[in-house]
């Protein structure tokens, strides 16, 4: 039986929400939470719910998850990525928003009184094509560069740290708004150089320029390599959209060398990705592992 929350390994679902909880102003300290998550536990398998504890949680509970820390401020030359940490995260996902409103509603019960929400995204799964990966909205592909098999398990999950560790994950959740007339604005060339791909046929393209979105992010030329698992998916609220960027880690050190790129802080080259969308937010989680089917919480002290 594998220790990792299968949701994370499995391909995006049709439709998902990303709920955000925060500790409540009388939440009642290390014990009340301690119940709000046993409460949780049965709801929270991994598959139908995703579940993230953020530092200040871990910390709330006396506890500590080597590697773990807040998401950095990277702001600068130009750009801004702002850092709005998160207390506990939950994934949820299926195939029809009414049952997710539902199963989400059962989440925020079984938390309170200890955790109210603070912030909801829904998401979904846009043009699902032959090679099994969605577009964002732009009409990219997304997800293409993603390892798969025992690579993916290997840069996903926490392998050799022992009972509690292994088979834990540690995910960066970010929140892209995306400018979608500066996107239409753009030439079909303009577009394509950007992203460093051929929207038409996915195929990269070796003459894009240096701040090309694939040329920022080949994962291939970090030292060490900074391999990760992306599970983002499109969202939209009324007339806005963008890209919830959803990435999975044995560690944090992958996303964040790419997004030190993508921001300038390397060399002071900045992802063309800039100029048509921006991150609203960005928060760091731990994801457990599971045991025998449930959450995996020793290392927690629960």
């Amino acid at each position: 039986m594998k220790k990792y929350q299968p949701g994370i390994f499995e391909s995006v679902p049709a439709v998902a929400r990303y709920v955000m909880f925060s500790l409540a102003a009388d939440a009642g300290g290390a014990e009340a939470i301690r119940q709000a998550l046993t409460r949780l536990s049965p709801l929270a398998n991994g598959s139908d719910v995703v579940l993230g504890l953020g530092p200040s949680l871990v910390a709330a509970l006396g506890a500590t998850v080597p590697g773990l820390h807040e998401f950095p401020e990277l702001s600068g030359h130009g750009v801004k990525v702002p850092s709005t940490p998160g207390t506990l995260w939950c994934w949820v996902r299926g195939d029809d928003l009414g049952d997710l409103l539902h199963l989400t509603r059962k989440v925020q019960k079984a938390l309170a009184p200890a955790f109210v929400v603070r912030h909801v995204v829904d998401a979904f799964r846009h043009a699902l094509g032959e090679s099994g990966h969605g577009r964002d909205l732009t009409g990219y592909e997304d997800g293409t560069e993603n390892p798969s098999g025992s690579a993916a398990e290997e840069a996903a999950f926490v392998q050799g740290q022992g009972p509690g560790m292994d088979g834990s994950s540690f995910v960066a959740v970010q929140q892209w708004a995306h400018d979608l007339d500066a996107f239409e604005a753009l030439g079909d060339d303009e577009r394509d150089h950007s992203i460093g791909r051929r929207r038409s046929d996915n195929e990269e393209l070796e003459d894009s320029p240096t701040s090309a979105h694939v040329k920022r992010t080949a994962q291939e030329d970090f030292d060490p390599p900074a391999f990760m698992l992306r599970r983002s998916m499109p969202w939209m609220m009324s007339m806005q959209a963008g890209l919830m960027f959803v990435a999975f880690g044995r560690s944090l050190y992958a996303f964040e060398a790419q997004m030190k790129r993508m921001a300038g802080q390397e060399d002071g080259v900045v992802d063309a990705m800039f100029s048509i969308s921006r991150p609203v937010n960005g928060a760091y989680f731990w994801c457990p592992p599971l045991k025998d089917g449930k959450l995996d919480l020793r290392q927690l002290g629960l």
